[in-house]
């Protein structure tokens, strides 16, 4: 395949089938209606039948194209694509069996194989059951997630088709690739071929394949979708596994698999249980080591069903009813009231949960603010009063109240960075953060303020504050 690979990228790059020869190609309102799953614009912009016009029919609009404009289109490859099952002859046309996307980020170029994206102009296919995602939304908010470090050793599990191990390389010595899906694995292979690089490819359940290995970083966007135990299971997404177990089992035993210091990131389902906490749910995953869970969204159970089997393609099929009211039922056996969507971030280091609901808008890539909050979490010493803080530098400060009032009605210190959180003060806070410029120290500063205000107090009333606003990035030592 590597032979055959290096042939293909050549192509690729004579015809610039890249993210910006393909946005040229079609221009903004085809490439704008593409996003949408719409092919007719872009069908018109790519009739002359040239290399980059083939490659755009035939992966991207899933639509044939003449034996002889694939030969043009494919001079050294055109036969061991047809070997290899890339590509499917029909008589004089030629069909794509898979997806091979132009993918970029910064300034590398990479190149994406997958199977077809289901649904274009509004076709509905139900999905085989070993499907492989291809580049999707979920794959790369976990890409933005991931902390920026270096690495030794990193494993991807639930590869798919092989985006997150694609974005480690630049930083990660050896990367390790796990699916339980066979077709997923062979995917990875080739978009790892494609784009010359090294991939350790395993076959296995969770952390099986590599048992007894440590890693400085695991990564997962596992099949996290909570559904009933179904023959009809879409591998990319669902499990045997009963509820929320299999995050749970990722979370549970990924210290066992972590370095000193290492990360486990991934997104991830989880059940909102009648009388449970889900937070104390996610805790009991964690255990004793340092995590911080974000829920992104909640939702009820028949917006989770609807969602999933839209996602499947079976929205107005005879069978969608039947399938949801099975769905629904199943869940209600089970004590779900709500599902969560979110990440979990672990750290194979001594520490405890935070867990919170943060359906907001937030910076990307927030891996970077994920790093820096654990590492200001971890730095913080017990007693805060000799530090000598400054305010961070995307902090302001908004008011509001009554015209003429002596005082603001509320004051919120909003940062403009990382997740971009907001926090109510009062106006001994506020006068606080506002002598904050490193000069004074914290106990310098509240002992001030507590003989200004005539208190004895704020020591024990602000400094918790004050440990929340260090370690949310609004002040900094």
């Amino acid at each position: 395949m590597d032979a055959i690979a290096e042939q293909l990228r050549a192509e690729f790059g004579a015809a610039e089938y890249t993210v910006d020869g393909v946005a040229e190609r079609l221009g903004v309102q085809a490439n704008n209606a593409l996003a949408r799953n719409e092919t007719t614009l872009a069908a018109s912009r790519t009739a002359a039948g040239e290399p980059i016009d083939a490659m755009i029919r035939l992966f991207l609009l899933q639509r044939p194209v003449p034996e002889t404009t694939a030969r043009k289109a494919f001079p050294q490859t055109f036969p061991q694509l047809l070997a290899l099952g890339i590509t499917q002859q029909h008589g004089d046309e030629v069909t794509a069996a898979v997806d091979i996307r132009p993918y970029a980020e910064d300034e590398r170029q990479w190149w994406v194989v997958a199977d077809l994206t289901p649904g274009l102009d509004g076709r509905r296919e139900p999905m085989r059951p070993d499907y492989v995602l291809g580049i999707a939304p979920a794959s790369l908010s976990l890409v933005k997630l991931t902390v920026p470090i270096k690495a030794e050793k990193a494993l991807d599990v639930g590869t798919g088709c092989g985006i997150q191990a694609l974005h480690l390389t630049d930083r990660v010595n050896h990367i390790v690739a796990t699916d339980v899906n066979p077709r997923a694995l062979q995917l990875t292979r080739w978009t790892a071929a494609l784009n010359a690089i090294e991939l350790d490819v395993r076959e296995g359940s969770l952390y099986e394949p590599v048992a007894g290995e440590r890693f400085d970083l695991i990564v997962s966007n596992p099949p996290y979708v909570i559904a009933p135990p179904s023959d009809g299971r879409l591998t990319y997404r669902e499990t045997g596994f009963a509820g929320d177990s299999v995050v749970e089992q990722l979370v549970r035993q990924a210290p066992g698999q972590l370095t000193e210091g290492g990360w486990c990131q991934l997104l991830a389902n989880w059940t909102c249980i009648k009388g449970e906490d889900w937070q104390q749910r996610i805790a009991s995953w964690t255990g004793d080591r340092a995590a911080w869970a974000v829920q992104r969204e909640q939702l009820d159970p028949a917006e989770y069903v609807e969602l999933w089997l839209r996602d499947a393609g079976l929205h107005g099929r005879p069978e969608y009813t039947s399938r949801y009211d099975a769905w629904l039922r199943w869940l209600d056996e089970q004590g779900v009231e709500a599902i969560g969507m979110g990440w979990i971030n672990l750290r194979n280091l001594p520490g405890s949960l935070d867990a919170e609901d943060w359906p907001y808008e937030i910076e990307q890539p927030i891996g970077p603010a994920v790093l820096e909050r654990f590492e200001r979490r971890e730095g913080l010493p017990a007693d805060l009063t000799g530090l000598h803080l400054v305010v961070a530098d995307d902090v302001v400060q908004e008011t509001a109240g009554q015209p003429g009032a002596e005082d603001p009605a509320t004051i919120v210190l909003r940062r403009q960075r990382g997740m971009r959180r907001a926090e109510q003060a009062d106006t001994v806070l506020a006068g606080f953060v506002g002598a904050c410029d490193g000069e004074l120290s914290v106990g310098q500063i509240l002992d001030a303020l507590g003989s200004l205000l005539e208190r004895d107090d704020v020591h024990t009333e602000y400094l918790p504050k004050i440990r929340t606003l260090i370690t949310e990035g609004f002040l900094t030592y």
